[in-house]
């Protein structure tokens, strides 16, 4: 299945009904996570791969993996609601490869076993993290895109994420710091509809940035 094959199998996800403001629930479109899924399975990073979706929301990232023959899926959020509707979505998308839909926090994965337990690591197949974290642009959200980072440096080889404009020195300095390596970064579009009362504008591009992370 090509790309465009996926981005129209993905369409058929439902956003969120009723999305939260503080969690900054804004959907990732079927295209670029058409691509960000295509780019993954080119680098071999899914296929016989557990693949976890940090902050899953209604499962847009996970059900593209789940097509392109990984061994585990995992969709974690905090949000019941979304879970549920991810679940919904699983059943609009049917995968070939089933999702674990988990409740809990993103910025402590409560199933896997951290690489800095050498016992662990040495066991724990190898994860690919996939995820469109908050961009920390509210208030009560600060730095959220860290807190994501930080989980995922913890538990993953390679990581795939989409952040705001403007982020590469920050992901690349962190990345460094952990003992990463940015092997690819590329621009991309996140159009949005009007979901919270504060949006005035009946449409609106953000200006995103998309990385592959490779972590030791």
């Amino acid at each position: 299945m090509g790309k465009r094959a996926l981005e129209r199998r993905l369409s058929t996800v439902v956003d969120f009904d009723d999305p939260q403001v503080e969690l900054e629930q804004y959907p990732t479109p079927a295209d670029l996570a058409a691509h960000l899924v295509h780019l993954a399975d080119v680098h071999h990073d899914i296929a016989g791969k557990t693949v976890l979706d940090l902050g899953t929301g209604t499962g847009m990232l996970a059900l593209g993996a789940a097509t392109r023959g990984p061994e585990r899926v995992v969709g974690l959020d905090r949000d019941s609601t979304a879970i549920e509707q991810a679940r919904e979505n699983e059943r609009r998308v049917a995968p070939e490869t089933s999702v674990e839909w988990i409740v809990g926090d993103a910025t402590r994965p409560p199933l896997c076993q951290s690489k800095s337990d050498p016992e662990s690591a040495d066991s724990a197949p190898s994860m690919t993290v996939l995820m469109n974290p908050p961009f920390g642009a509210q208030k009560s959200n600060q730095h959220a895109d860290r807190a994501f980072l930080e989980a995922t440096a913890d538990v993953a080889d390679v990581s795939y994420s989409i952040h705001n404009e403007g982020s590469l020195d920050f992901v690349e300095a962190f990345a460094e710091d952990e003992g990463g390596d940015v092997t690819h970064a590329f621009r991309a579009a996140l159009p949005l509809s009007p979901q919270f009362e504060f949006q005035r504008e009946e449409r609106k591009v953000i200006d995103a940035e998309v990385f592959r992370i490779e972590w030791r």
